[in-house]
């Protein structure tokens, strides 16, 4: 049986139900518990033991007010707003923190009830500044809404005129995240999400009555990848946005749902436009990839798509420096090189942020003239048949189904700063479930505990043929997960890395018996592209690009330097077409602008393999284009004309190469276990160290074209060196 602290079960109830469900993996089916028959308002409603009276009443579609309760947050039961009357009762009772009983009679909306909230609202408005028309919450406001609901048309504090409110000093705790304590309620979700999501123990309540505050013992950083959002759970104007400060109301606000490409989880988000420009990114909802949280670089780096942006053609002139010119002379000088060169001397890469309606019309143009070499440019030790089998390159347990594990074993990564929402879910896990992490690389913060097992690749050896004393723990396991960074794939010794995780997952597999229903080894990749470039047939690294010496190089979106010049022939004809004029345009002799993920309804397929679609929230600036259009063009010019003219044309061609396409928003299940680990024998034993990328906060927030030219983040780098060398770093 799963074992569980008595603080957790205390503070959550409402997770009981959940926890008794996961324990069902590890031990034999219990019967169901008998339900509770419970009266709210007169409606009867049947619960299970532990559910608390507001989420009973939810169950009926009756919303109690609360400012201190969140669903995804332990139970504090401090701002009293949820007060109900119950039979019986001779006083008001919190309905976050109160399970019900049998037969109870609960009244949400009685004289009792009424009064009970008006004299909350009373106190919680004695010292609230009356800051609302400055106040970036404005519009969208928990105690403005509630106030108007429940509050009174007088108060009885008449001495505060004579006392003065109470005033508190704000607090500095970062670049993105701007504090107005005076406005604070002391409802401690920050506290609570810093604490129990985020695993940083920064915000606290020091001081007691009137005294209380929310803010850090010491002044410093709130050192975190996910601490935007605490604006979000933030109800009243107390933590705002430090970028979107005085920037726009909500009522002023275009809202788009879109997809994320910082990272490869395909984080869910709103984009909030007004008058041709991004002013905000939000987190949307879904249960099987972020839940409701984004990380700060997903939230904060939009800045970075109105900079350094390509708004028209270029071409390189006699003296080689890059000069405007039309679309019209632009295509026709790259349909020329296409008509002129060679077949098979014309080759493509493309960068992480691509989307995969561009990546198929891409490879189609290269094949339509006689090419085989499309790149991309995170590398990949299997190609070939190697990358035929999704079980060998996705996380193929799913971004939920982690929390079913009991042991994740994480080699070569630093999910903290490589995935954050990610690793958020295996937190989760291990507060709540118990589960048992292990690490194999470098060292790392993951916010919470873990058995290191070695920094080289050798001891992924020892670990495979069982000479690793953590060996015995890993065996006892029922579901165990191997997770592999996409990092320690990259150079020589990939392909030992990932021949040593399959090795390592197969005898998991084996020894826990948990059967081709649940996949043991996964990838962890780093960019939004890369699955659905392996999907697609697209060969992982630049390696044959340097082998194939191409006399014509298409670069879509590839700012990381894979490719320089030096790598190709002195006559190498280089195209670039994106939407930042990063290190991919330094070195074009064509520069053809594209859109940004926010200015393209296109598909990204995620870590899991996960197709999803982003929409278009605005339209590319200046003359850009959406970059399937733009190879769609390029094509008719050079003759060799693609067979798709519009959007659902070209998903249609997606959904005949690789039918995932066909199901957006599902996970199609990894399968094939055997044959993947066969194809991956046969590699070297695994060597060197294993150090991820990202092992500082100052490493997580410039990753990318757009993060690169955002000025936020360069902040957030800036304050988070600043930090690592104070002197209360630690504490």
């Amino acid at each position: 049986m799963i074992r569980l602290p008595f603080r957790q079960l205390l503070a959550r109830p409402a997770t009981w139900a959940a926890l008794a469900l996961r324990a069902e993996s590890t031990t034999a089916a219990a019967p169901e518990p008998e339900k509770v028959e419970v009266f709210i308002d007169g409606k009867q409603v049947l619960v299970n033991p532990g559910t608390t009276i507001l989420q009973a009443a939810a169950q009926v579609g009756i919303d109690i007010p609360r400012f201190c309760y969140h669903d995804r947050l332990s139970i504090a039961g401090n701002c009293r707003m949820c007060l109900v009357e119950v039979e019986r009762s001779p006083k008001p009772v919190a309905a976050c923190a109160m399970p019900v009983m049998k037969g109870w009679k609960v009244r949400t909306d009685s004289d009792m009830t009424r009064k009970a909230r008006e004299g909350v609202m009373e106190f919680l408005l004695v010292n609230h500044p009356l800051d609302c028309p400055i106040c970036d919450q404005g519009g969208e406001c928990d105690l403005q809404d509630q106030s108007m609901t429940f509050g009174s048309d007088k108060g009885r504090f008449t001495d505060i005129k004579y006392t003065g409110k109470r005033a508190v000093e704000d607090k500095n705790i970062g670049p993105l995240v701007k504090t107005i304590m005076t406005r604070c309620i002391q409802c401690t979700r920050c506290v609570r999400f810093g604490s129990e999501v985020a695993g940083i123990e920064v915000l606290g309540t020091p001081g007691r009555g009137n005294d209380m505050q929310i803010g850090t013992y010491v002044e410093k950083l709130f050192a975190s990848e996910l601490s935007g959002n605490v604006i979000d759970l933030c109800p009243v104007g107390a933590l705002t946005s430090k970028p979107y400060a005085f920037t726009a109301r909500p009522w002023e606000l275009r809202r788009v749902e879109s997809i994320d490409v910082m990272d490869a989880i395909g984080s869910n988000i709103v984009v909030n436009t007004r008058t041709g420009e991004v002013m905000r990114i939000l987190p949307r909802v879904n249960e099987e990839v972020n839940e409701e949280w984004i990380s700060d670089k997903t939230r904060f780096a939009y800045d970075g798509l109105a900079r350094q942006r390509l708004t028209e053609p270029m071409m390189k002139d006699e003296s080689g420096a890059l000069k405007p010119c039309d679309w019209e002379e632009g295509l026709f000088k790259v349909a020329e090189k296409l008509q002129t060169v060679k077949e098979g001397e014309t080759a493509a890469i493309v960068g992480g942020m691509v989307d995969s309606e561009a990546l198929i019309c891409l490879k189609d143009l290269v094949n339509k003239v006689g090419g085989e070499t499309v790149c991309t440019e995170e590398a990949f030790p299997l190609e070939g048949a190697g990358t035929d089998l999704r079980a060998n390159y996705v996380l193929g347990s799913s971004i939920v189904g982690v929390e079913e594990a009991d042991l994740v074993v994480f080699i070569g990564t630093n999910p903290r700063y490589e995935a954050p929402i990610f690793n958020a879910r295996v937190r989760k896990a291990y507060v709540h479930n118990e589960l048992r992490v292990a690490v194999v690389g470098t060292p790392v913060d993951l916010t919470y505990e873990y058995d290191h097992l070695g920094g080289d690749a050798g001891t992924l050896s020892r670990l495979v043929d069982g000479s690793h004393p953590f060996c015995a723990t890993m065996k006892a396991s029922k579901r165990p997960v191997v997770v592999v960074g996409s990092a320690a794939l990259q150079g020589a010794g990939g392909a030992g890395v990932h021949a040593g995780a399959v090795a390592l997952a197969a005898s998991l597999r084996a020894s826990s018996g948990c059967g081709d229903g649940w996949s043991v080894f996964n990838v962890l990749h780093r960019v939004a592209s890369q699955v659905g470039a392996l999907d697609l047939g697209y060969t992982p690294g630049a390696a044959a690009i340097r082998a194939r010496q191409p006399k014509l190089l298409l670069m879509l979106g590839a700012d990381e330097g894979a490719v320089t010049r030096t790598d190709l022939p002195a006559d190498c004809f280089v195209v670039y077409q994106g939407h930042h004029g990063d290190r991919g345009a330094e070195m074009a002799d064509v520069v053809l602008p594209g859109g940004a993920y926010t200015e393209k309804t296109a598909t990204y397929v995620n870590t899991e393999g996960r197709p999803q679609v982003a929409q278009a929230a605005l339209t590319p600036p200046g003359f850009a284009r959406e970059d399937w259009k733009v190879l769609r063009a390029l094509s008719e010019v050079a003759g060799v004309t693609l067979p798709y003219d519009t959007a659902a044309d070209v998903r249609r061609r997606l959904a005949d190469v690789a039918p995932a396409f066909a199901r957006p928003e599902q996970v199609e299940g990894a399968g094939f276990f055997a044959q993947a680990a066969e194809l991956a024998k046969g590699a070297p034993a695994p060597a060197g160290e294993l150090r991820p990328p990202q092992v500082a906060l100052k490493d997580f927030y410039m990753t990318d074209a757009v993060s690169r030219a955002s000025r936020t983040m360069a902040k957030c780098v800036k304050a988070a060196q600043d930090d690592e060398k104070s002197m209360w770093k630690g504490v």
